[in-house]
């Protein structure tokens, strides 16, 4: 399992009248988590690119619990529970403090530029099973 927490203050801008965050604007929450979790891992998005890699979302879920408010302070764990192979499933949990607000899962696949689907870079396999061994 690959684990990473990353934090962000609600803004102003993310609610709606009630002060109470849009459910859509919990999707770049999760991206700020994923980009987090990849380059903790060594995998920045910018060098994946450079390298000729995309990696788009295939799909992507959110189940609401509890709202998010203006100006709290949220955590958000991205996870990867299984080795990923030519898809990476990463799951999501939006907390503020030990209450959990929400939950959600991505599915990806490694691209080349002209999005074509490829196998990931051999240093990304060679991680994996590192990190899934």
């Amino acid at each position: 399992m690959i684990q990473s927490r990353s934090q962000v203050t609600v803004r102003y801008a993310e609610t709606d009248m009630m002060g109470i965050v849009y459910h859509a604007n919990y999707l770049p929450w999760f991206e700020v988590a994923r980009t987090q979790l990849l380059r903790e891992q060594g995998f920045p998005y910018r060098q994946l690119e450079a390298d000729g890699y995309r990696i788009p979302v295939l799909e992507v879920s959110a189940k609401y619990l509890r709202p998010a408010l203006y100006d709290d302070t949220l955590e958000i764990v991205a996870t990867i529970r299984e080795k990923p192979l030519l898809r990476i499933r990463i799951e999501y949990e939006v907390r503020r403090g030990e209450e959990l607000l929400a939950t959600g899962t991505s599915a990806h696949a490694f691209c080349d530029l002209h999005g074509r689907p490829t196998r990931p870079p051999a240093a990304f396999v060679a991680l994996m099973n590192q990190r899934f061994a």
